[in-house]
């Protein structure tokens, strides 16, 4: 797959023209974004299907659904269904065609729409609001391996707080190599977490964004629940109680969306960990906690979380809470590709360049999982590619990125 390079922005504000790469489609055998489509997708409807004793109408729903993504076209929501008519605007260029033509984020979001239609998810009945990825979130939170980062946590105290700093922020982004969709297709491949992982790293900028002592608002837009959202409440407490942060707004999704993307009922099952906990740990949740209650750290559910669209087409409220916090940090592969769009850019495309038109200083904390990807130099883009690895998608290198 290849992208047209392109450095130079079209107008004031620096946005790139969006026909200066290609939308990534799932229609290529053997890519990524086809593998997630065509094997991905049907291996999590059965295991959908396996973790409930759904009845006789949620199995015909998801033998529909099995039977639309694999062999049919894009069908819209029924005309009562939850967002019938938000969705029926975001998918007029695509319903009619075969899933694997649209553009590939908006089919993986309408996919887990569609699942959370198909198990009745948002019908008044005994099915409402079931989280169809509760038991694997709940597996995982409950894992020895919690226990073992838990504990590991004692230690911290000893660190220098530049230390601590380095720590926390590494911690939360090789946090999201947890992501249980990336999981499901990727085994349990031994990685590295070194800094010789890192395709990009301007953790310098970012802390120089948190002027430690300013009254600030920083915004933390989550990305999965369990073992990736713990260590990003850990990194929430250690900016709340070093002064980094006046207060934090952490973003979650609405509802169930990508398995494990974290929703409230997340963020209270992981607080309820943390303060379980003995040791550090505990102490860390009990903070939190107090946080919450006091107002330093609130919690929010925008609809546009859930949106097949990229973040330089969020709603004016969003675009305005944003435009006031010091910082907002993406956390994850899904929130990257919605932050510099899910095309195949030139990866030397700076990434300032992409995300110019976001409302004020932003970072992304993301482990790689998908090919979309920016803001490297020549010289590393040049070694990864004479690499033997799928570095796009491995999930073994990670980055980070920052624009004031």
């Amino acid at each position: 797959m290849t992208a047209k390079t392109s450095g130079a922005s079209d107008d004031q504000t620096g946005r790139i023209p969006e026909s200066s790469a290609p939308v990534i489609l799932s229609n290529e055998p053997g890519t990524f974004a086809w593998g997630v489509l065509d094997k991905r997708h049907p291996a999590l409807i059965q295991q959908v299907r396996d973790a409930f004793p759904y009845g006789p109408r949620q199995h015909q729903a998801l033998d529909a659904l099995q039977d639309e993504i694999t062999n049919g076209v894009v069908e819209p929501l029924d005309a009562s269904g939850h967002g019938h008519e938000v969705w029926s605007a975001w998918g007029r260029e695509n319903f009619g065609r075969s899933w694997f033509d649209a553009p590939f984020l908006w089919a993986e979001s309408y996919f887990y729409r569609k699942l959370l239609a198909a198990t009745g998810y948002f019908e008044p009945g005994p099915w409402q609001g079931v989280d169809v990825f509760g038991p694997f979130k709940q597996a995982e939170l409950r894992s020895a391996l919690v226990d073992e980062e838990l504990r590991a946590l004692d230690a911290l105290p000893s660190q220098p707080a530049d230390k601590q700093a380095e720590m926390l922020l590494q911690s939360s982004l090789w946090g999201n190599r947890a992501d249980l969709g990336f999981c499901l297709s990727a085994g349990t491949a031994t990685q590295s977490d070194t800094a010789t992982n890192l395709v990009a790293d301007d953790s310098s900028l970012l802390w120089s964004l948190l002027a430690a002592g300013a009254p600030s608002t920083v915004s933390v837009v989550a990305d999965n629940a369990g073992r990736e959202l713990i260590p990003d409440l850990i990194l929430i407490d250690y900016l709340l109680q070093h002064g980094y942060a006046a207060d934090v707004v952490l973003h979650v999704k609405p509802y169930p969306y990508y398995v494990s993307d974290a929703t409230m009922d997340d963020v209270i099952d992981c607080l309820r960990r943390l303060v379980e906990a003995p040791g550090q740990a505990g102490e860390i949740g009990k903070r939190l906690w107090d946080a919450m209650g006091a107002g330093r750290l609130d919690v929010r559910a925008h609809a546009f979380f859930c949106a097949p669209l990229p973040y330089k087409d969020m709603p004016e409220d969003l675009r305005e809470e944003l435009r006031t916090s010091s910082l907002t940090i993406m956390k994850g592969d899904l929130n990257y590709r919605r932050l510099v769009g899910d095309q195949l850019w030139d990866a030397t495309t700076p990434f300032t360049d992409l995300t110019a038109y976001f409302p004020g200083p932003v970072a992304a904390l993301r482990t790689l999982k998908s090919d979309v990807i920016i803001g490297l130099s020549d010289q590393t883009l040049t070694a990864l590619d004479a690499s033997d690895e799928e570095w796009r998608t491995s999930g073994t290198h990670a980055l980070v990125q920052a624009r004031s």
